[in-house]
């Protein structure tokens, strides 16, 4: 039998266990030109036990950051940046992916360098409001993103892909999950495009799939995780009829040979189960709960074999030792969440390990 405590192979990489640190938005980019900081840093490696640690999403360009104070990887001095949190993190052993996620018609004209809208498959806002510097704000109708657009959408997801290598990542994890641009384009109620880039499950999951290649030969498959939800209806998605988009989007990325595909899961477990059996690489689950939190005893479903690693947000967030306390049985600290978003150490790296 399989235990959580066993390494794995990922990529070609040897990871100490099968334990992820989800990516988490923290919101504490607070260097100039949204850089990250020496506490960002401190932060990541204090999680260096992690099997793995996926970051916080990261805007791939300027026009899809959508919350204040997130990090991006689309200049010199955020490359700079990220390169102390990748040495800080690989001096403590750990291995980390940048997360890019391109958050489309989720964020706000408030968020940009003035006379940007957020943009999106079709003009069609989301129900909702967002955070902003303001407070929350009602989200606008997205800009559509024509063909000349989608094709600089992918330009710049490669371009992010190479400067997370330039930076000392480990490799990437593509954002396609959680109701972002990429989820966007797979949903039947954000996109109601009638050209190629909609209007049928091959157009709807084109985006997704050309990201992947693009950034697969870019940087090597290797070094490329895809993160999915199915059904998940996070920032007002609606997926008519999901279990075709996603096996059909399998289908397609099955041959590119990913480094893992990672599945934030909704209530359709028989689905998480196909697509296990689609997927011939590492399957890093984000389980379902009725709570919505990972708690320890999910590491059984490595045991079953269900997944071949699972992902923990908040209780890694408030336990920064969580495989030697999940080995150990405990005890967990409990995440507050007031400091989840913005702020300073206190609720980021002032949480006690067991020692």
């Amino acid at each position: 039998m399989t235990t959580a405590f066993e390494p794995i192979d990922l990529g070609g990489k040897r990871l100490s266990n099968r334990i992820a640190m989800a990516p988490m938005t923290r919101s504490r980019a607070y260097g100039p030109g949204a850089t990250p900081t020496p506490e960002m840093a401190a932060y990541y490696a204090q999680r260096a036990s992690a099997g793995l640690i996926v970051t916080e999403g990261t805007q791939p360009s300027v026009i899809g950051q959508g919350y204040p104070n997130t990090p991006g990887l689309h200049t010199p001095e955020q490359v700079e940046g990220w390169q102390h949190v990748t040495d800080t993190v690989h001096s403590a052993g750990g291995v980390i992916f940048a997360q890019l996620m391109h958050t489309g018609r989720i964020g706000h004209p408030s968020l940009l360098p003035d006379g940007m809208i957020p943009v999106a498959p079709s003009p069609v806002a989301p129900a909702g409001q967002v955070f902003t510097p303001e407070g929350m704000q009602d989200f606008v109708t997205p800009q559509e993103l024509t063909e000349e657009d989608i094709a600089e959408t992918i330009n710049d997801f490669v371009r992010a892909a190479r400067n997370a290598i330039a930076a000392g990542f480990d490799g990437v994890e593509l954002h396609g999950a959680n109701g972002y641009l990429l989820h966007q384009f797979l949903s039947t109620s954000a996109n109601q495009r009638t050209d190629s880039w909609g209007g049928s499950v091959e157009g709807r999951i084109r985006l997704t799939a050309e990201v992947t290649r693009a950034v697969t030969d870019a940087i090597g498959a290797d070094r490329v995780g895809l993160r999915i939800s199915p059904a998940n209806a996070y920032n007002d998605i609606a997926e008519d009829g999901h279990r075709e988009t996603y096996r059909a989007l399998i289908k397609t990325l099955e041959p590119i040979g990913l480094a893992y595909l990672h599945l934030k899961e909704g209530p359709d477990r028989e689905l998480t189960l196909e697509l296990r059996e689609r997927f011939n690489g590492v399957l890093i689950l984000n389980p379902h709960t009725p709570d919505g939190i990972t708690h320890a005893d999910e590491t059984a479903l490595i045991e079953d074999g269900t997944a071949d690693m699972i992902a923990f947000g908040g209780l890694f967030l408030a336990n920064p030792d969580l495989p030697a306390r999940l080995a150990a049985g405990g005890p967990f600290n409990s995440p507050d969440p007031a400091t989840f978003y913005g702020g300073d150490h206190r609720g980021y790296t002032d949480y006690p390990t067991l020692d």
